[in-house]
Protein backbone atom coordinates (compact mmCIF):
# COMPACT_ATOMS: atom_id res chain seq x y z
CA UNK A 1 0.00 0.00 0.00
CA UNK A 2 3.23 2.55 0.93
CA UNK A 3 4.26 2.04 -2.96
CA UNK A 4 0.86 2.66 -4.49
CA UNK A 5 0.92 5.52 -1.71
CA UNK A 6 3.94 6.98 -3.58
CA UNK A 7 3.08 6.16 -6.78
CA UNK A 8 -0.19 8.41 -6.47
CA UNK A 9 2.15 11.39 -4.71
CA UNK A 10 4.54 10.74 -7.96
CA UNK A 11 1.40 11.55 -10.17
CA UNK A 12 -0.12 14.31 -8.37
CA UNK A 13 3.84 16.08 -8.10
CA UNK A 14 4.14 15.61 -12.11
CA UNK A 15 1.00 17.26 -12.51
CA UNK A 16 1.69 19.79 -10.01
CA UNK A 17 4.86 20.71 -11.67
CA UNK A 18 3.14 20.65 -15.11
CA UNK A 19 0.49 22.50 -13.90
CA UNK A 20 2.29 25.25 -12.48
CA UNK A 21 4.73 26.02 -14.92
CA UNK A 22 1.75 26.16 -17.65
CA UNK A 23 0.00 28.28 -16.26
CA UNK A 24 2.15 30.83 -16.22
CA UNK A 25 0.98 30.58 -19.72
CA UNK A 26 -1.68 32.27 -18.89
CA UNK A 27 0.22 35.39 -18.49
CA UNK A 28 1.89 35.32 -21.73
CA UNK A 29 -1.29 34.78 -23.40
CA UNK A 30 -2.29 38.18 -22.03
CA UNK A 31 1.04 40.11 -22.79
CA UNK A 32 0.65 38.59 -26.26
CA UNK A 33 -2.93 39.29 -27.00
CA UNK A 34 -2.53 43.15 -25.14
CA UNK A 35 0.29 43.50 -27.73
CA UNK A 36 -1.65 42.44 -31.17
CA UNK A 37 -4.35 44.63 -29.81
CA UNK A 38 -1.95 47.95 -29.07
CA UNK A 39 -0.21 47.40 -32.87
CA UNK A 40 -3.53 46.76 -34.53
CA UNK A 41 -5.55 49.92 -33.12
CA UNK A 42 -2.06 52.31 -32.19
CA UNK A 43 0.21 51.51 -34.95
CA UNK A 44 -2.15 49.77 -37.68
CA UNK A 45 0.15 47.12 -37.81
CA UNK A 46 -0.78 43.05 -37.29
CA UNK A 47 1.15 40.23 -37.47
CA UNK A 48 -0.62 36.89 -38.42
CA UNK A 49 1.89 34.28 -36.69
CA UNK A 50 1.37 36.67 -33.07
CA UNK A 51 -3.07 35.78 -33.43
CA UNK A 52 -1.86 32.16 -33.86
CA UNK A 53 0.34 32.74 -31.07
CA UNK A 54 -1.73 33.27 -28.18
CA UNK A 55 -4.67 31.24 -29.66
CA UNK A 56 -1.91 28.34 -29.54
CA UNK A 57 -0.77 29.37 -25.99
CA UNK A 58 -4.17 28.70 -24.95
CA UNK A 59 -4.38 25.42 -26.73
CA UNK A 60 -1.33 24.44 -25.12
CA UNK A 61 -2.29 26.15 -21.01
CA UNK A 62 -5.58 24.33 -21.25
CA UNK A 63 -4.75 20.79 -22.34
CA UNK A 64 -1.48 20.45 -20.63
CA UNK A 65 -3.21 21.39 -17.34
CA UNK A 66 -5.93 19.05 -17.22
CA UNK A 67 -4.28 17.08 -14.83
CA UNK A 68 -3.66 19.30 -12.69
CA UNK A 69 -6.68 20.48 -12.53
CA UNK A 70 -8.34 17.31 -11.82
CA UNK A 71 -5.72 16.94 -9.24
CA UNK A 72 -7.21 20.05 -7.45
CA UNK A 73 -10.84 19.42 -8.37
CA UNK A 74 -11.26 21.88 -10.40
CA UNK A 75 -13.19 20.15 -13.03
CA UNK A 76 -17.03 21.12 -13.01
CA UNK A 77 -19.17 18.21 -11.08
CA UNK A 78 -22.55 18.17 -10.14
CA UNK A 79 -22.24 18.12 -6.23
CA UNK A 80 -25.33 17.60 -5.04
CA UNK A 81 -24.70 14.11 -3.49
CA UNK A 82 -20.52 14.25 -3.83
CA UNK A 83 -20.31 17.86 -1.72
CA UNK A 84 -22.18 16.04 1.42
CA UNK A 85 -21.16 12.83 1.18
CA UNK A 86 -18.84 11.06 3.50
CA UNK A 87 -15.20 10.62 2.72
CA UNK A 88 -15.77 6.35 1.53
CA UNK A 89 -18.53 7.50 -0.85
CA UNK A 90 -16.85 10.05 -2.29
CA UNK A 91 -13.97 7.49 -2.87
CA UNK A 92 -16.31 4.97 -3.80
CA UNK A 93 -17.94 7.59 -6.26
CA UNK A 94 -14.15 8.72 -7.52
CA UNK A 95 -13.14 5.32 -8.18
CA UNK A 96 -16.72 4.29 -10.23
CA UNK A 97 -16.25 7.16 -12.54
CA UNK A 98 -13.02 6.96 -12.78
CA UNK A 99 -13.53 3.46 -14.40
CA UNK A 100 -16.59 3.48 -16.15
CA UNK A 101 -16.12 7.46 -17.26
CA UNK A 102 -12.68 9.01 -16.92
CA UNK A 103 -10.02 6.07 -18.47
CA UNK A 104 -12.94 5.46 -21.46
CA UNK A 105 -12.89 8.86 -21.81
CA UNK A 106 -9.01 9.09 -22.25
CA UNK A 107 -8.92 6.35 -24.63
CA UNK A 108 -10.96 7.31 -27.04
CA UNK A 109 -8.93 10.68 -26.74
CA UNK A 110 -6.24 9.11 -27.15
CA UNK A 111 -7.40 6.59 -29.99
CA UNK A 112 -8.33 9.13 -31.85
CA UNK A 113 -5.94 11.67 -32.01
CA UNK A 114 -2.98 9.47 -32.76
CA UNK A 115 -3.75 9.01 -36.55
CA UNK A 116 -4.83 13.17 -36.32
CA UNK A 117 -1.31 13.96 -34.53
CA UNK A 118 0.65 11.40 -36.79
CA UNK A 119 -0.68 13.37 -39.94
CA UNK A 120 -0.04 16.48 -38.91
CA UNK A 121 3.88 15.16 -37.74
CA UNK A 122 4.01 13.47 -40.89
CA UNK A 123 3.82 16.32 -43.11
CA UNK A 124 5.11 19.30 -40.34
CA UNK A 125 1.63 20.92 -40.27
CA UNK A 126 1.42 24.56 -40.12
CA UNK A 127 -0.60 27.44 -39.70
CA UNK A 128 -3.64 27.45 -42.30
CA UNK A 129 -2.79 31.49 -41.94
CA UNK A 130 -0.07 33.06 -44.97
CA UNK A 131 1.96 34.50 -42.44
CA UNK A 132 1.48 32.14 -39.66
CA UNK A 133 3.33 30.07 -37.06
CA UNK A 134 5.03 26.98 -37.87
CA UNK A 135 4.83 23.89 -36.03
CA UNK A 136 1.04 23.28 -35.72
CA UNK A 137 2.18 19.33 -35.18
CA UNK A 138 3.55 20.23 -31.91
CA UNK A 139 0.47 21.84 -30.78
CA UNK A 140 -1.66 19.09 -31.50
CA UNK A 141 0.72 16.54 -29.44
CA UNK A 142 -0.60 18.53 -26.46
CA UNK A 143 -4.04 16.42 -27.25
CA UNK A 144 -2.19 13.19 -26.33
CA UNK A 145 -0.23 14.97 -23.48
CA UNK A 146 -4.30 15.91 -22.12
CA UNK A 147 -5.20 12.13 -22.48
CA UNK A 148 -2.41 11.21 -20.60
CA UNK A 149 -1.67 13.40 -18.04
CA UNK A 150 -5.37 13.07 -17.20
CA UNK A 151 -5.27 8.89 -17.13
CA UNK A 152 -2.34 9.63 -14.94
CA UNK A 153 -4.09 11.88 -12.41
CA UNK A 154 -7.07 9.08 -12.85
CA UNK A 155 -4.31 6.10 -11.27
CA UNK A 156 -3.40 8.53 -8.55
CA UNK A 157 -7.54 9.24 -7.80
CA UNK A 158 -8.09 5.02 -8.11
CA UNK A 159 -5.45 4.59 -5.40
CA UNK A 160 -6.77 7.00 -2.97
CA UNK A 161 -10.13 5.34 -3.67
CA UNK A 162 -8.65 2.32 -2.52
CA UNK A 163 -6.46 3.67 -0.18
CA UNK A 164 -9.29 5.13 1.34
CA UNK A 165 -11.59 1.99 1.15
CA UNK A 166 -9.49 -0.05 2.80
CA UNK A 167 -8.95 1.88 5.85
CA UNK A 168 -5.47 3.33 5.09
CA UNK A 169 -6.24 6.51 4.17
CA UNK A 170 -3.27 7.63 6.22
CA UNK A 171 -1.19 6.60 3.67
CA UNK A 172 -2.92 9.33 1.29
CA UNK A 173 -1.18 12.56 -0.09
CA UNK A 174 -1.91 15.22 1.55
CA UNK A 175 -2.83 17.22 -2.19
CA UNK A 176 -5.02 14.43 -2.84
CA UNK A 177 -6.80 14.43 0.78
CA UNK A 178 -10.76 15.71 1.22
CA UNK A 179 -11.36 18.57 3.02
CA UNK A 180 -14.37 18.81 5.01
CA UNK A 181 -15.36 22.44 3.19
CA UNK A 182 -13.87 21.33 -0.42
CA UNK A 183 -13.59 18.22 -1.71
CA UNK A 184 -9.45 18.64 -2.13
CA UNK A 185 -6.97 20.33 0.41
CA UNK A 186 -5.14 23.13 -1.71
CA UNK A 187 -1.64 21.49 -2.12
CA UNK A 188 1.05 22.72 -0.39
Amino acid sequence: MRFLAGLAALICGLNLVIGRVFAWLALAIVVVCFTVVVQRYLFATSYVWMQDLYIWMNGAMFTAVAGFALMRDDHVRVDIFYRPASVEKKALADLIGTLIFLFPFCWVVYAYSIPFVTRAWSYREASANVGGMPGLFVLKSFIILFAGLLALQGVAMLIRSLLILSGRDELVPAVMRYAPDKTLEEPA
